[in-house]
């Protein structure tokens, strides 16, 4: 299925179809890998990958992932480009669409994906911001498929920062029909304009109460509260104890309910390691399935 939007950039430029056919498409691509039957659906293509954020899973599965379908991929450090000095966003997107037929960004300004992506004519790909995160989702909702075999109807609890995976989350739910209660501490609540514009579709639920949000809760998921790479003491004092997945709160879900993590994860601050490696964690699974949806993506978005 060719998309119909040049890029993604948030998940709310998909229709339900399109989103249902990457998941679809994503779950059949993995099955087909299972079974060695790859196929170079994207032989002589070139993927530019520009890092202002370091990565483990976007880079791996990206990189991966276009080697498993025949084409290549340039990991492209932004220190290492000519916008660390001084070359502009512009500029940079115009010279990238000229040698490669696809771009993504993880970056840190959501701005620097949208001009990237209005000075581009190829397709770009958001692989993080401080907004979105909208090839995380894709991975989470195959997830979700592949366990409970369906996504309408079922009810996820969020629990903790209603931060960028957050936000792409509701964009998610809302064009699959899943219900989601989101516990933050106030103050801490995703974007109220994502919000707005998904809660038509769904039921969406934004309180300070974990224990409530969990309540008949299918699917647990949560982030860590702080950058990965920083301690912010004063800001987890908001958070901890009460927004940490524990095996008592876990408890308070349905008993096959299942946890997920986007990781990296703070074991001991959001989720605790008798969680995230107990029997109701899919967070392995939900990681390998970056590979295989960003594979969907990337095919889907050139419409070969």
């Amino acid at each position: 299925m060719k998309l119909k939007t040049k890029d993604l950039l948030t998940l709310e430029e998909l229709n339900n179809n399109e989103l249902s056919h990457i998941i679809d498409f994503g779950i059949k691509l993995k099955k087909e890998l299972k079974n060695g039957k790859t196929k170079p659906i994207l032989k002589n293509k070139t993927l530019a990958m520009i890092f202002q954020k370091p990565s483990t899973r976007t880079r791996v599965s990206f990189e991966t992932g276009m080697f498993q379908l025949g084409g290549h991929a340039l990991n492209l450090s932004s220190n290492e480009l000519q916008l660390s000095r001084e070359e502009s966003i512009e500029d940079t997107a115009r010279t990238l669409s000229r040698y490669t037929d696809i771009i993504m960004a993880r970056v840190y300004d959501h701005k620097m994906i949208e001009i990237l992506s209005k000075n581009s004519t190829v397709p770009v790909i958001n692989g993080l911001s401080n907004s979105f995160h909208p090839c995380q989702t894709l991975a989470d909702l195959m997830t979700i498929k592949e366990k409970k075999k369906k996504l309408q109807g079922l009810k996820i609890a969020w629990i903790g920062d209603g931060n960028n995976v957050c936000n792409s989350l509701i964009y998610g739910c809302s064009k699959s029909g899943i219900n989601i209660s989101i516990a933050t501490p106030k103050g801490f609540e995703p974007d109220r304009q994502v919000i707005k514009k998904s809660k038509m579709n769904i039921e969406i639920e934004t309180i300070t109460n974990p224990e409530i949000a969990i309540k008949n809760a299918d699917v647990v998921m949560t982030d860590t509260f702080t950058s990965i790479h920083n301690i912010d003491t004063k800001r987890e004092k908001k958070f901890l104890p009460k927004f940490q997945v524990n095996t008592s709160l876990m408890k308070k879900a349905k008993t096959n309910a299942i946890f997920m993590h986007c990781l990296p994860a703070k074991r001991g601050h959001e989720v605790t390691s008798s969680v995230i490696d107990g029997p109701q964690s899919v967070v392995w699974d939900q990681a390998e399935n970056r590979l295989h949806t960003q594979k969907a993506l990337l095919v889907s978005l050139l419409g070969i």
